[in-house]
């Protein structure tokens, strides 16, 4: 460790934030960095445990605390200390395929872990996060982040069906493993859910591009606009390549089955599933700075999200910045607690109430937090095939027959004026098409099945599947972890072996 005693000299200094009146006037990122000196004495805080748990990734009640990555957190931090940053960034690249993109948009499962934090004071823990992101920054900045192009090929061809995180994951491990890899996107840009699913505020566009560029230099090829939709395409895949990799994502999206919600069948003008609408943002914002109008503009309308995730969260700070009159997210789980619970203890997942930057800015603008807890939407108003209003009702769980079932509480409704629903409730597994297409099973959660939980091999001979489109809905950093292990495993099936 860099200083024994850094964790007690210096305390937790995050990267500072644009103030919501400026942020909310454009979709830059407004994350401002630390100086260089500052971030060095944050890295000193690392202690260097002889258990990581921040690196660990253990599961505790189901659900997982740690990096998924097994990034080797406490090395490249000590690195970073001693102003080593070369050595820092290798020490990153071990593991982490975009700590670009993770030290942006990720949660921080290892911060939650670090044993800074375990007097329950989250405030204490280092800041893994933003170190992450100083260090791959400055390697791009240096010069270090140069293509690394095999000097061996194996003669091997790989398709990988999708863009995203784990999509990226799979064809960069097995790139440099020395396999040929083509990876084909639907949309006429890459980068799946990172570049349509995130708005642009917290992932700018052009780190992602960054990143194509110097895989493509290193030997990767990319074909936008190639939905592969019927068994037609499947067969020339799998007859052109030695394997393909599904990474398409779990896109299916939860359907709004309130009263009023669909006329002759099809939804109400006015309700969009948040991810489409949040694409369809993002694509104006890229191909016409917004002016085009190709997307439902909800300038001077009240906005309703059905959903208190960070996919409402998004939709939240991209309607505040599009002009929205006002905007309520309703979740129908109960208000979480400010701080961590007798049954919540480090280092598990903090189930703990947060104000996201979506949240932040509602409160500047309107004055309120947009969340309402324990509430969903009972029916839609609408007035010549449009939405005009909503009737909520709160809900609560109860236990009927032995289950616990949600249920509405009689005299709770109430009235809100909507013009705009964004539905962000989640998702029911993959899109059925691609893997009909290639005739793989799909398990009980929509997702493509494998022989183990730790298998990303299909029912059917030379596909594979990593991602969301393998465990469900998740982040990106699980997708990219993924994609790694999927990649492996693709790569012990064409050579018998793999030292990916």
């Amino acid at each position: 460790m860099g200083q024994a005693t850094g964790f007690l000299e210096y305390r937790r200094q995050g990267n500072g934030d644009i103030a919501p009146a400026e942020r909310i006037q454009h979709f830059a990122e407004f994350h401002t960095p630390l100086a260089e000196a500052d971030r060095r004495c944050q890295a000193a805080r690392c202690m260097d445990c002889g258990v990581p748990l921040c690196q660990s990734a253990i599961r505790l009640k189901g659900m997982v605390t740690g990096c998924p990555l097994h990034n080797f957190i406490p090395e490249w931090n000590d690195a970073l200390y001693k102003g080593q940053f070369d050595m820092a960034a290798w020490r990153l690249l071990k593991t982490s395929s975009f700590p670009e993109f993770t030290g942006r948009v990720c949660p921080a499962l290892c911060e939650k872990a670090c044993n800074c934090g375990n007097s329950g004071d989250a405030a204490e823990a280092v800041t893994i996060h933003d170190n992450e992101l100083f260090i791959i920054e400055q390697a791009f900045a240096s010069g270090y982040m140069k293509p690394q192009i095999p000097k061996i090929r194996s003669g091997k061809k790989v398709a990988v069906v999708g863009s995203g995180p784990s999509g990226l994951a799979v064809a960069d491990l097995l790139n440099r493993r020395g396999h040929t890899v083509t990876v084909f996107e639907r949309d006429d840009r890459i980068g799946g859910l990172l570049m349509y699913g995130i708005p642009n505020m917290k992932l700018d566009k052009r780190i992602i591009d960054r990143r194509v560029t110097l895989m493509q230099d290193e030997g990767v090829s990319f074909v936008t606009g190639a939905d592969i939709r019927n068994r037609e395409d499947a067969d020339r895949l799998l007859a052109e390549y030695d394997a393909v990799a599904l990474c398409c994502g779990a896109k299916k999206a939860r359907p709004l089955t309130a009263k009023g919600s669909e006329t002759d069948g099809k939804p109400v003008q006015g309700i969009l599933f948040a991810v489409d609408w949040l694409k369809s943002v993002t694509k104006s914002l890229l191909d016409s700075k917004l002016s085009d109008g190709e997307f439902f503009n909800p300038e001077g309308k009240d906005v309703v999200i059905l959903g208190g995730g960070d996919t409402g969260n998004d939709c939240t700070g991209t309607a505040i910045r599009l002009g929205c009159k006002s905007v309520t997210q309703l979740e129908m789980m109960p208000c979480p607690p400010a701080e961590r619970t007798p049954d919540n203890p480090w280092p598990e997942w903090p189930k703990v109430l947060k104000v996201d930057y979506g949240a932040e800015e509602s409160i500047y603008t309107f004055g309120k937090d947009p969340r309402v807890y324990r509430t969903t939407i009972k029916e839609v108003h609408q007035q010549d095939g449009r939405v005009c209003g909503i009737q909520t009702v709160q809900v609560e769980f109860r236990m009927a027959g032995g289950k616990r079932t949600l249920c509405e509480i009689a005299g709770s409704e109430q009235e809100l004026p909507c013009d705009l629903i964004l539905i962000a409730a989640g998702f029911l597994g993959a899109e059925d098409y691609t893997a009909q297409a290639f005739g793989v099973a799909l398990g009980p959660r929509g997702t493509v099945a494998t022989d183990r939980a730790d298998s990303y091999q299909s029912s059917v001979e030379k596909v594979f599947t990593a991602g969301d489109m393998h465990r469900g809905q998740s982040l990106v950093v699980w997708a990219i972890a993924e994609g790694r292990e999927c990649a492996r495993e693709i790569d012990s099936y064409l050579m018998g072996y793999s030292n990916a």
